[in-house]
């Protein structure tokens, strides 16, 4: 079913029109979690927003946010609530031609959920420009984290720094809204 919804998207957007780099784009995603994401969700979905202003022909560099949805799992008998992030980065594209476009975002991703505090957000892309209006992509979104836990056993007092990324690969739509 999964499938079938997929390349029905996909043929109803192969049959619009938009130009896919430059002003105003509004994406939606669908990805599986990966590195530490996948120990704690099942499944993500999401928006991407951006605008982005043309520096020449092939780069275009512009302010980006969205929203990203991970859906909880249960993981050695724990169940993980949803984990949301809201990005707040940059967006440089490159046009390697008429048909395709490499891409990174870097910011801070912010989290919402309970005891999510965010981390450096940072999205590599590859895009295949559908026409001028639609473009289909494939990313990877990670958000990477530093803190300090501590705890204690009754003796001893145990501090620790933990490393912690998010990670999502992804594929998506971007429609240019020009």
């Amino acid at each position: 079913m999964k499938k079938l919804f997929l390349l029905t998207f996909l043929t109803v957007l192969s049959f619009t029109a938009v130009k896919a780099q430059e002003g105003f784009n509004l994406g939606a995603f669908i990805g599986l979690p990966v590195a530490d994401g996948s120990d704690y969700a099942t499944f993500s979905a999401g928006l991407d927003v951006n605008y982005l202003f043309g520096i020449n022909e092939k780069f275009s560099v512009g302010p980006a946010t969205g929203y990203s949805h991970s859906f909880g799992d249960t993981y050695y008998g724990l169940d993980y609530d949803d984990t949301q992030f809201i990005p707040i980065a940059g967006a440089g594209r490159f046009n390697i031609n008429e048909m395709f476009t490499v891409g990174l975002d870097l910011g801070y991703a912010v989290g919402i959920n309970d005891g999510n505090d965010g981390g450096f957000y940072y999205r590599p892309m590859f895009g295949y420009n559908i026409n001028d209006k639609i473009q289909v992509n494939a990313s990877y979104r990670g958000v990477r984290s530093s803190y300090d836990s501590g705890y204690y056993d009754g003796y001893y007092y145990y501090n620790r720094s933990v490393d912690w990324n998010f990670g999502i690969l992804s594929v998506g739509a971007s429609f240019n809204l020009n």
